[in-house]
C-alpha cells in the first residue's frame, strides 16, 4: 500500500518534515529558501527532492515534476510562511506586500490540488490586530474551496511531549467533502529537561570538540524513556518514518563554546529555573522544562547567535546537540556543523513531536492504514553540513539568496572583554588581565581572563 504523500513549504532544516514522516507520511518535496538549510534537510532526508527557491517562484507543477510524482494524489501540504505586515483600516491584511509568502501558501495548496494543509504560525496572529490575518486567512481557504477548522488552536509542544514550553498556531484545513481533522490530545505527563539530557556525555570532556562538532567512541548513560527514542532504542524509535543507518557511538552537533571562568561562575550560581541577570540566559531546570529555544536572527537583524540557555548541571551554555534534545530531535539529526547555523536550525524548526502529533490527526482524518518502511536509509554526504551559504548555493547551482548571512554583524554591541573588565571593577579586582584567545588556545597566568573575540569566535562557531 502507497504511503500518503506529503509536501513542506519553508523546511528550514525539517522538523516538520520529520514529524510527518513519523506519523506515515512520505515526505516527497520541501522547498527553502536558504541554501544551508536546504543541505542540511538533503543531508537529512536523502530521498526527498529539495527545492533551493522561494516559494514565490515555484509552482504546484514545477513541484510534482521535482518530486517525480506526476499526477499523484498529494495527500497534505504543510509549513509555516513568514507573516508581519498589517495594513491600515480598510485594507486587507493578506494583501500586505509583506504577507505575500502566506499568500504564496495558500497558492501551492490550491495548485497541488492538496487534500490537507496544515498552516503553522507564531500565536501571536491569533490575539489583537493580528486577529483580523487569520480571519482573512481562512476566508481565503474557503473561497478555494476548502473547511478550516475554525476552533483553531494555539498548541504548547510541552503538552505533546517536548521537554520545552514552545506555543505555536496551527490552522488545519480539508479540501470540502473531506473529514476535517481533530486536534490532537496532550500528553499526560510532561518529559523534563533531565529526561532529555541526563544520558548525554559532557562536551567539555573532549578536546577534540573545540575543533570539532563530533566526536566517536563514546560512552553515553542510561536513557530516559524520552531519550532512548532519540537514541534510536525501543520498539516505537522510529515511528513510522525511514530508519536510518548512523554511527550511535558518536556524539554530534557538540561543538565546545569558550566561556570566560568568570561567566562559568555566574552560571553556576544562578538557580535553576531562573534568568542569569548579566547574559539573561534561562538556567534550565532539571525537573521542568526549557524555556522557548530562539532562532537568533539573520544578517538583515544583526546575525546575532541565538541566545542558547545555560545547562541545569554545568556552569555553560547548551549545545546544539543538547538543544536538539530538547526541541525532540533524535540523536541521528544532524546540522550545520557551526554553532550559529546550527543553534538557528533548531530554533526555527517546528519540534518533530508536535508535528507528528497533528500529523497523525491528518493521517487520522485520511481514514489510511499506516505502514513501516522496511529498510534503512542512509544519510547524505557530510560535506553538506559544513556549508555556508555562498558553498551551498554553488551545491545547489542557484545564486546565494542570503547576502553576508555568513558573517558576523558588524553592529556595535558590548563586548565580552567589556563586560569582564566592568564586573572586575565592581569587584575590585585590580590586576585583571585581559587577553584575547583563539580556538583552543591556553592560558598560563591564572589571573587572566579568557574572551573569545569576535574574530576568534568566528573561527570556531
Amino acid at each position: 500500500m502507497a504511503r500518503p504523500i506529503g509536501i513542506d513549504l519553508f523546511s528550514g532544516a525539517g522538523g516538520m518534515s520529520l514529524g510527518f514522516e513519523q506519523a506515515g507520511f512520505d515526505v516527497v518535496a520541501a522547498v527553502e529558501l536558504d541554501p544551508v538549510h536546504a543541505a542540511v534537510h538533503k543531508f537529512n532526508f536523502p530521498e526527498c527532492a529539495i527545492i533551493p527557491k522561494s516559494v514565490t517562484d515555484v509552482s504546484g507543477k514545477f513541484i510534482r515534476k521535482a518530486a517525480g510524482i506526476r499526477s499523484r494524489k498529494v495527500d497534505v501540504v504543510f509549513g509555516g510562511a513568514p507573516c508581519q505586515g498589517f495594513s491600515l483600516i480598510g485594507q486587507r491584511a493578506l494583501d500586505d506586500p509583506r504577507n505575500s509568502l502566506v499568500k504564496d501558501f495558500v497558492r501551492i495548496v490550491k495548485e497541488l490540488d492538496a487534500t490537507y494543509f496544515v498552516f503553522e504560525n507564531v500565536k501571536g496572529l491569533t490575539v489583537g490586530k493580528h486577529r483580523k490575518f487569520l480571519f482573512e486567512l481562512i476566508e481565503e481557504f474557503e473561497a478555494l474551496g476548502y473547511d478550516v477548522q475554525k476552533d483553531w488552536r494555539v498548541l504548547n509542544a510541552a503538552d505533546y511531549g517536548v521537554p520545552q514550553d514552545r506555543q505555536r498556531l496551527i490552522l488545519m484545513g480539508a479540501k470540502r467533502g473531506s473529514d476535517l481533522p481533530v486536534y490532537p490530545k496532550v500528553i499526560s505527563k510532561r518529559p523534563t529537561c533531565e529526561d532529555a539530557l541526563g544520558d548525554l556525555p559532557d562536551a567539555e570532556t573532549f578536546e577534540q570538540l573545540r575543533l570539532s562538532d563530533a566526536v566517536a567512541g563514546v560512552a553515553y548513560g542510561k536513557p530516559s524513556k524520552y531519550a532512548e527514542a532519540l537514541r534510536g532504542q525501543g520498539n516505537d524509535a522510529w515511528g513510522y518514518g525511514h530508519p536510518r543507518n548512523w554511527d550511535q557511538g558518536a556524539l554530534t552537533s557538540s561543538a565546545r563554546t569558550e566561556h570566560t571562568e568568570i561567566s562559568r561562575r555566574r552560571f553556576s550560581d544562578t538557580e535553576q529555573g531562573r534568568v542569569e541577570p548579566i547574559s539573561r540566559f534561562f538556567k534550565l531546570p532539571a525537573d521542568g522544562v526549557s524555556n522557548t529555544l530562539r532562532a537568533g536572527t539573520d544578517s538583515a537583524r544583526g546575525a546575532f547567535t541565538s541566545p542558547r540557555p545555560i545547562h541545569y548541571a554545568y556552569g555553560r551554555c547548551v549545545t546544539v546537540r543538547e538543544m536538539a534534545r530538547l526541541h525532540g530531535f533524535p540523536d541521528w539529526f544532524r546540522f550545520n556543523v557551526t554553532k550559529w547555523h546550527g543553534a538557528r536550525q533548531i530554533g526555527n524548526a517546528v519540534p518533530p513531536p508536535l508535528a507528528r502529533a497533528v500529523a497523525n490527526s491528518i493521517i487520522k482524518a485520511l481514514g489510511k492504514r499506516r505502514t513501516r518502511p522496511a529498510e534503512a536509509l542512509d544519510l547524505g554526504d557530510v560535506a553538506l553540513l559544513t556549508m555556508g551559504n555562498t558553498e551551498a548555493a554553488a551545491h545547489f547551482g542557484i545564486e546565494n539568496p542570503i547576502g553576508r548571512r555568513d558573517k558576523k554583524s558588524g553592529a556595535r554591541k558590548r563586548t565580552q572583554a567589556e563586560i569582564e573588565l566592568a564586573e572586575a571593577k565592581a569587584a575590585n579586582v585590580d590586576d585583571l588581565n585581559v587577553v584575547n584567545v583563539g580556538l583552543g588556545a591556553e592560558l598560563d597566568n591564572p589571573n587572566s581572563v579568557q574572551v573569545v573575540t569576535p574574530e576568534s569566535e568566528a573561527a570556531h562557531s
